[in-house]
């Protein structure tokens, strides 16, 4: 069991042990050939605990992540950059690289770019995000132009009915899973773990499994803080396997007015307050950059509430959103961000997390869907906790509104709209049943995991898709 538990649990880190420093070495070199064969060398030699064979196993495993993550060649960069500038060079691409608006790892002496680097440099280089406005012109995202519609009308209702939850929208949700052919041979069996949405949220209400298509399956309890629906399927040669789920949820949008004046003096001695203000390693630590960046940004602000404010909006003014790697290839996520400056929800969302637990705001992981018409993904935000009005959402991706208004400008500090499922109130926590094999996501759980007898069955083996019909009262 402890084996389980330990598999179920891992996530990224770095082989600490003295006896393998030299595999460290070899990663940090960019050496990851020579890395893995060292892995499989110490393996098969050396006299190793179970846990140390597993940590070996998984950073073997980790180092092909990457390598999926960074296969684009800088003609690859090339040819998508020169749409906007068409006499783009390599010597442009250094420049890019140099400033940090390009991601790129040397990996067995050859440059590699990140996946999404050609793309996410239109959006972290503001030179180069005009350059895209002129040829391309400017459009604003629908996703903004329908939020900063929706949250005046949320704010409006909620003061008017002196209501918290308010907006109610019922979520009908088909979701699926295909395994491609063959990639498990026919007759074994696929396990899987599909998202199922938490219960005892206020504003997260009537969960019911309207559907699926398996007679046996277990829905994980409601003490698992990354909630599954657990069942399995037989491959068939030459067919694809699906896993196919069901489900309607109603969901309200939640709005808190913060007054800062009304915020109290936390209980420092509480279980809450020593959780939810701790490091949890690897992506939540006090690092000298992370003491750093507080300094700059908190200054001698006390109250805790207009900390977390000097935190929001520093994180949405200077780290740009941009597509990010799989987690589970990052060492520690919060300084990742200050390093790159640019980050996906779940990884500004972690920057903010940490942030405030340094400064003594109890924060929590959050995460699960974002169910906007016409904007459906996968999502992550937090809560932070306030004495005087409890945990309070905070959607640090989704940042400050483009607006005059106050409350509407930080209304995702705070409150929160309907169309955010929750899935997880916390990362990184066990499956239920246990995973045999290190998941494909070790920190977040959206997509769902896979596994067989052989091992896991990484993102690049199956396809997810979600399907939403929405009913709003009239």
């Amino acid at each position: 069991m402890k084996t389980i538990i330990l598999i179920a649990m891992l996530s990224t880190f770095i082989l600490s042990q003295t006896k393998f420093d030299d595999v460290n070495e070899l990663v940090k070199a960019g050496e990851f050939t020579k890395a893995s064969k060292l892995i499989d060398e110490k393996v098969k030699t050396m006299n190793l605990s179970h846990e140390e064979i597993f940590q070996l196993q998984f950073e073997k495993e980790r180092l092909e992540r990457i390598r999926k993550d960074f296969n684009k060649t800088a003609d690859d960069i090339l040819k998508y950059v020169r749409k906007y500038y068409p006499n783009a060079t390599e010597s442009d691409l250094q420049k890019w690289e140099e400033d940090g608006s390009l991601e790129f790892k040397v990996i067995d002496g050859k440059k590699w770019y990140f996946a999404r680097a050609a793309s996410n440099l239109f959006r972290i280089n503001e030179e180069a995000k005009k350059q895209k406005e002129l040829i391309d012109g400017f459009k604003k995202d629908p996703l903004d132009v329908f939020l900063e519609s929706y949250i005046p009308k949320v704010l409006d209702e909620s003061a008017n009915s002196q209501e918290k939850l308010v907006k109610p929208v019922t979520f009908k949700l088909n979701y699926k899973v295909t395994v491609e052919p063959n990639v498990v041979p026919s007759g074994e069996v696929i396990r899987c773990w599909l998202p199922f949405p938490r219960e005892g949220h206020e504003r997260q209400k009537n969960i019911k499994l309207l559907g699926i298509n398996s007679d046996e399956y277990v829905i994980a309890s409601n003490e698992n803080l990354q909630r599954t629906i657990y069942f399995e399927k037989v491959a068939q040669k030459d067919q694809p396997t699906v896993f196919n789920i069901a489900l309607e949820v109603t969901n309200y949008a939640e709005v808190n007015f913060i007054d800062p004046d009304f915020v109290k003096p936390y209980n420092k001695n509480s279980g809450l307050y020593k959780t939810f203000t701790a490091e949890k390693a690897p992506h939540i630590l006090f690092t000298d950059k992370i003491k750093n960046l507080s300094k700059e940004i908190v200054g001698d602000e006390k109250n805790p509430y207009l900390i977390a404010k000097k935190i929001f909006t520093w994180i949405s003014t200077n780290i740009p959103w941009a597509g990010a790697r799989e987690y589970s290839t990052i060492e520690n996520i919060s300084e990742y961000c200050i390093n790159r400056k640019h980050g996906d929800c779940g990884i500004k969302t972690l920057l903010f997390m940490t942030l405030c637990r340094y400064n003594g705001i109890p924060a929590k992981w959050q995460s699960g869907w974002m169910l906007h018409p016409g904007e459906v993904n996968l999502h992550d935000w937090c809560e932070i906790y306030l004495e005087g009005y409890g945990w309070v959402p905070v959607d640090q991706s989704f940042g400050m509104v483009d607006s005059e208004q106050e409350d509407e400008k930080y209304f995702f500090l705070g409150s929160i709209d309907p169309y955010h499922l929750i899935i997880n109130d916390d990362y990184s926590t066990p499956l239920f049943p246990a995973k045999i094999f290190p998941r494909s996501e070790t920190v977040d759980f959206q997509r769902g995991e896979l596994e067989w007898r052989g091992g896991n069955l990484y993102f690049d083996k199956w396809d997810y898709h979600m399907d939403v019909e929405y009913i709003e009262p009239k």
